[in-house]
C-alpha cells in the first residue's frame, strides 16, 4: 500500500475519531442543558412538575440548541430543509426512546433525579448512530 493510500485511511479514521468527539462535546453540552432545566422545574416547583412534562421541556429546550451545535460543530455543516428533517425525525426516534426508559426507570423505583441520567447513557450513543446518517453527505448545500 502507498504512503498516500496509507495517510488517507488515517486521516479518514482521524477525522471520524475527532467528529465523535465533538459529538461528544455537544451531547454533554445539550444533556447539562436537558437536565438542568428539569431539575430547576423539580427544584422550583418542589417535585409538584408532573415527571414526564418537566423532562419534556428540558428535552425541547435542548432539543433546540443541540440542532444548531451539531449542524455547525459537530459535523460542520450548514443548515438545510433535508437536514433539519433528517435532525427531527431522529429526535422523534430519540425522544421516544428516552420517554420509554425514563418511564421505565420511574416505575422501577429509581429516583427521579437518577433516571434521566441513565437514560442518557443508553440514548446518547444511539442518537449519535442515527444523525451520523444524516449529515454524513457534508456536500449538500
Amino acid at each position: 500500500m502507498s504512503d498516500m493510500m496509507r495517510w488517507d485511511v488515517v486521516s479518514k479514521k482521524n477525522g471520524k475519531l475527532q467528529e465523535f468527539i465533538r459529538f461528544c462535546i455537544v451531547g454533554v453540552i445539550v444533556s447539562g442543558i436537558h437536565y438542568l432545566v428539569y431539575y430547576l422545574l423539580q427544584l422550583i416547583s418542589g417535585g409538584g412538575v408532573w415527571l414526564s412534562i418537566a423532562y419534556t421541556i428540558g428535552y425541547i429546550v435542548s432539543l433546540i440548541c443541540n440542532f444548531f451545535l451539531t449542524t455547525y460543530f459537530t459535523f460542520r455543516s450548514k443548515v438545510s430543509v433535508k437536514r433539519a428533517a433528517g435532525f427531527s425525525f431522529s429526535h422523534i426516534v430519540n425522544y421516544t426512546l428516552h420517554m420509554v426508559l425514563f418511564n421505565l426507570f420511574i416505575s422501577l423505583n429509581i429516583d427521579r433525579l437518577i433516571a434521566p441520567i441513565l437514560v442518557l447513557l443508553i440514548a446518547v450513543p444511539t442518537n449519535f448512530t442515527i444523525l451520523h446518517f444524516v449529515y454524513r453527505n457534508k456536500k449538500e448545500k
